[in-house]
């Protein structure tokens, strides 16, 4: 704390300021989190005054890595200071002040703003090569599968990763902790992680003094799942796909040129279960300005390479050809033509008022933060999307973007890798001795 609150001012200050102006919106549904306490899914609301800073950890690896640890402490620690000096004023910290701030870590958000975290359930179950579960994964023909449709049945662990991994990405301890709950499991493979992870962030809580048993949603199939047409992520995908210029708008937001249209703004998923975005080839063709199809090829492609061994790649395996009219996306329903919209287009059904990113600029691409900007600010301006008029509200202002440093990433002490777990770490004083630097991101650079 008392590093973060020497590094990292500038962002306090800013958080501050912004929840000085944030406005009060009380005719607004409460929001529905969820947490995960001995394996058991329990339900947390909010009312949406709330000031959101958004974290995330991975569903593509049942054990916590170094990375979203940090991650989930910077996000503790940005929301305890931001409430802090919101209530007494902003000054030079000092000894009480941290004592006050340790103590307010120590337990769930009572202040104003409150940090979540974001799980992105469209993605592959062994997307980064850290995946215990990784031979059964893909002897079982779910490597191409997006997490929310993964089943565990004929999961389990594999021994030549445990051999190869022991010590670098994984710990026997945390191996028995997935075993524990993969024998248990009802067959949901969302459920499993979030079990495994929410038991040992429960763990790593009492070790930092940190409560770190943050809420959580499933975006975006999760979400598309609950919703009706009418609702905000159906009218999103609709309302992209309506003509020419509106994919044309979204194209541009991405960076994107329109001249081959092979990028796709919602990758239908196959019925093959295939959903994998990163598998999928597409191709959109028009008829005029109206949007006539979009051609879906999913073929087998590799994934990305953790740190030890990037040599060491999954694979997502699927082979699938098919084609969805222009119709279906421009009056979308998500139970009729199941599909995973890009990140920056959800995002926007994110209640997110502040995001912490982890490393932008060399673990994470900057042009994913890009298109995400500039689609919100498009929106905002009320260049683009129509049907949020009067319909459905999103978050006025474009939100704040938050970093870890890249060069001040915690690393396993030993192995240097932000993907090590945090069971193979023999003392955490190692990890909290390199400080908690975070940077603001200037929005279009």
């Amino acid at each position: 704390m008392q590093d973060f609150l020497e590094t990292s001012w500038s962002c306090v200050k800013e958080l501050v300021a912004r929840l000085q102006t944030h406005g009060q919106e009380r005719s607004r549904k409460p929001l529905s989190f969820f947490r995960f306490k001995t394996g058991r899914r329990e339900n947390v609301t909010f009312d949406k005054n709330h000031f959101f800073i958004r974290g995330s950890i991975e569903y593509s690896n049942p054990q916590l890595t170094v990375e979203e640890v940090q991650g989930t402490i910077g996000a503790r620690l940005l929301e305890a200071c931001s409430n802090y000096f919101k209530g007494y004023g902003l000054h030079k910290p000092d000894a009480r002040d941290l004592s006050q701030l340790c103590e307010l870590l120590k337990k769930p958000s009572e202040g104003p703003a409150v940090a979540f975290l974001l799980n992105t359930d469209d993605i592959e179950a062994d997307r980064y090569s850290l995946n215990p579960l990784r031979q059964s994964i893909v002897e079982s023909g779910q490597s191409a599968f997006s997490v929310a449709y993964v089943k565990t049945d004929s999961l389990d662990l594999d021994s030549q990763f445990m051999k190869k991994y022991e010590g670098t990405l994984i710990s026997q301890d945390e191996a028995e902790l997935l075993s524990k709950y993969l024998n248990t499991n009802t067959g949901s493979y969302l459920d499993l992680i979030d079990s495994v992870k929410y038991e040992q962030l429960e763990k790593y809580s009492e070790a930092f003094g940190i409560d770190l048993s943050l809420p959580a949603l499933r975006m975006p199939i999760e979400t598309l799942k609950q919703e009706g047409k009418e609702d905000l992520l159906h009218c999103l995908i609709s309302q992209i796909h309506k003509d020419y210029d509106t994919i044309s708008q979204a194209y541009s937001c991405m960076g994107r040129s329109m001249a081959k249209r092979t990028t796709l703004l919602t990758v239908p998923h196959s019925k093959r279960g295939y959903s994998s975005k990163r598998a999928a080839r597409g191709r959109l063709h028009f008829e005029g300005t109206r949007l006539l199809s979009a051609d879906v090829k999913y073929k087998n492609t590799l994934l990305y390479p953790n740190s030890v061994d990037p040599t060491d790649v999954s694979i997502a395996q699927a082979e699938d050809e098919f084609s969805v009219s222009g119709e279906k996306l421009a009056d979308y329903d998500f139970r009729e033509n199941p599909s995973s919209p890009q990140f920056f287009i959800y995002s926007l059904g994110s209640p997110e008022n502040a995001v912490l990113l982890h490393g932008i600029g060399v673990y994470a691409a900057p042009k994913l933060l890009q298109s995400y900007m500039s689609f919100h600010d498009a929106v905002r301006k009320g260049n683009m999307i129509k049907c949020l008029a009067g319909r459905h509200t999103v978050t006025a202002e474009v939100p704040l973007q938050f970093n870890l440093s890249p060069g001040d990433m915690w690393v396993h002490p030993k192995h240097r890798n932000i993907d090590a777990s945090l069971g193979t770490v023999g003392n955490l004083s190692d990890l909290t001795r390199l400080g908690m630097k975070i940077e603001s991101v200037s929005p279009f650079k």
